[in-house]
């Protein structure tokens, strides 16, 4: 190991594009962690959903589009359009002392814009699931088909 410590420096010298490549990724991947660890919201997965359903009956909102919800949704999810999604909405502003889930189709861009105006609007317990409903579905857990319950 110590051999390979003494011959790091002459190897960056060497190496000055891979060198400085290494640094960019290390600091880009150390940015990303900060910025997951101070953000106010939570990513599940799906095993931490399905405990947190069974122990605190959270509120569970799926944004895809309405068409890939019929065909597949995490059980007592209902179906808010993103373009219609509003934090004071009365159905969600009531729920703002009860954990708010906040799921799409892959857990890529619509449930972190939606828990980020969730959190602006004062929700104190905010969460997306990672990998949306395709990560639900590759852990192998049920999924419901067709409209909102009602």
């Amino acid at each position: 190991m110590s051999d390979v410590l003494h011959k790091l420096p002459e190897f960056f010298g060497n190496h000055l594009a891979l060198a400085a490549l290494f640094l960019v990724l290390l600091l880009g991947l150390i940015g990303t962690q900060l910025l997951m660890l101070l953000r106010k919201y939570k990513e599940l997965t799906p095993a931490g959903l399905t405990l947190l359903i069974n122990r605190e009956g959270p509120l569970l909102i799926d944004l895809s589009a309405y068409a890939d919800y019929e065909k597949a949704h995490v059980p007592g999810s209902r179906h808010v359009a993103m373009s219609q999604f509003d934090p004071e909405h009365k159905d969600i502003a009531k729920a703002k002392d009860v954990p708010v889930v906040l799921i799409d189709k892959d857990g890529r861009g619509a449930s972190e814009k939606a828990a980020q105006r969730l959190v602006k609007a004062g929700f104190a317990k905010v969460y997306t699931l990672g990998g949306g409903v395709l990560g639900w579905q590759g852990a192998q857990l049920p999924v419901a088909k067709g409209k909102n319950p009602g």
